[in-house]
């Protein structure tokens, strides 16, 4: 990571679409900072690449998922990431390689180094891309949850390490 961890106010969760893994990453990431006690300190938030269809809820297995190990994601809306983002926030994390490469395309020299995928910051699986499950069964928004609770907790420890 470029800069210190105490310079990230803002981390960004991108997906293709903004309706599974994004506000899921989102949603994990807001309840492991509150629990960190530094809710009010780093601010997240939730987008997607191609977003063709801004103002939508996340998916309902999404949110039956999430809500299952304690989680609230109802109230989140899809978004389009723009090149705003890569201005307002410090950290913006892919969930896959296709996502973050395309976010590559947008950004200026001086802000890649904030583009990272979100499994970077897992100790099991760094640097893997979390799959979509927007075409399969319910175990796949299971499996986005475990993929994603692990690397957020590896997020957590880094962003609150002083």
């Amino acid at each position: 990571m470029n800069g210190s961890a105490a310079d990230i106010r803002a981390v960004l969760f991108l997906c293709t679409e903004n309706i599974c893994r994004s506000p899921t990453a989102e949603g994990v990431f807001r309840k492991r900072i509150e629990d960190a006690g530094v809710g009010g300190i780093v601010a997240a938030d939730s987008a997607g690449i191609l977003c063709s269809r801004p103002g939508m809820p996340p998916d309902p297995r999404a949110i039956e998922a999430a809500v299952r190990r304690g989680y609230d994601i109802s109230d989140l809306r899809s978004r389009p990431f723009s090149r705003d983002d890569l201005t307002r926030f410090d950290l913006v994390l892919a969930m896959d390689s296709a996502n973050r490469q395309q976010a590559f395309r947008m950004a200026l020299p001086g802000e890649v180094h904030k583009l990272k995928l979100v499994m970077d910051f897992s100790l099991r699986s760094p640097g893997a891309d979390v799959p979509d499950p927007y075409y399969g069964g319910r175990q796949g928004f299971e499996r986005v949850l475990d993929m994603l609770e692990e690397a957020i907790s590896g997020l957590v420890q880094v962003l609150t390490v002083r």
